[in-house]
């Protein structure tokens, strides 16, 4: 191997924001076999990331499993730290960008991005906030993940393998994920950037229970003016969830989402606070039109 190009990579690592690697969380939903989490912390120690979310995993003692902990392989620290929550909104707490790896096509899914593209717009927001997380999110070995899994995430991506035969287990997908994220972020090292076109933010990105906080005062304000029927929703709630999963909201975005929804809430109950002092045998004169 050249000795200039072995100088060279070092150097690159060394300019590279290793607190970033601590910054990149990688969640596993429902996985069924503790031989491939433990392939998993394997595969994400070998990239130098160690946080590893465990969503209800089918063994509940996975981190302490033979199969797991043969399978890791030298990784024993990271399997021993998973953390193992009981739902995809706790997994997800406190990231600014969440990326949903699946392959299957949804009507409404969040946008799809390739891994490269991804990982850069992963590497923007790291760049863009001193606190927030970004997390790639995997599913099930059999049925992947599911659909609410997939909403609460901002993007999608998956492995353009052989369509002929795309065969990757869930270690191999993690793996190629935590190599694309680790060399945007080894280059960053040369400067910050946003993928040749990808979303990068001008203030602090929100992050996902900002998002969801939003989201659920959003419907509530939609339900309340009669815009949004709850009893047939239809798909408003998911093209919205797309729309703004396009844009990469930041916190003040948010701030101003919720105030209007708000004012909208507060709109319907001055209205009808009105219509209840005036009484339905007012005159018409004194009534609102």
């Amino acid at each position: 191997m050249n000795p200039a190009t072995d100088t060279s990579q070092a150097a690159t690592a060394a300019a590279a924001p290793h607190d970033m690697f601590a910054r990149v969380r990688f969640v596993l939903v429902e996985t069924s076999h503790p031989g491939n989490v433990g392939s998993v912390a394997r595969a994400i120690k070998t990239m130098g990331f160690g946080s590893l979310v465990l969503v209800s995993p089918r063994e509940a003692a996975v981190r302490e499993h033979p199969d797991a902990i043969a399978m890791a392989s030298g990784a024993d620290d990271v399997l021993a730290a998973a953390r193992i929550v009981g739902d995809i909104e706790t997994a997800l707490a406190g990231a600014a960008f969440t990326v949903a790896m699946t392959a299957r096509q949804r009507e409404l899914g969040p946008p799809r991005l390739l891994p490269r593209d991804a990982a850069a717009r992963g590497l923007a927001t790291l760049a863009s906030t001193a606190d927030g997380d970004i997390a790639f999110v995997f599913g099930n070995e059999r049925y992947g993940l599911p659909n609410e899994a997939v909403e609460r995430c901002q993007a999608v991506t998956h492995i353009p393998a052989n369509p002929a035969y795309a065969s990757l287990n869930l270690a191999q997908a993690v793996q190629l994920i935590a190599y694309e994220t680790r060399l945007a972020l080894l280059e960053a090292g040369a400067g910050p950037s946003d993928g040749g076109g990808n979303i990068g933010y001008a203030g602090e990105p929100a992050t996902a229970e900002q998002i969801e906080a939003m989201f659920g005062h959003l419907q509530a304000a939609l339900e309340a003016i009669g815009f949004l029927d709850p009893e047939n929703p239809r798909k408003l709630m998911p093209r919205l969830r797309r729309m703004f999963a396009r844009s990469g909201l930041e916190r003040e975005e948010v701030n101003i989402l919720r105030g209007v929804a708000r004012h909208m809430l507060l709109a319907v109950r001055d209205k009808a606070a009105v219509q209840h002092d005036q009484g339905p045998d007012a005159p018409a004169s004194q009534q609102e039109h």
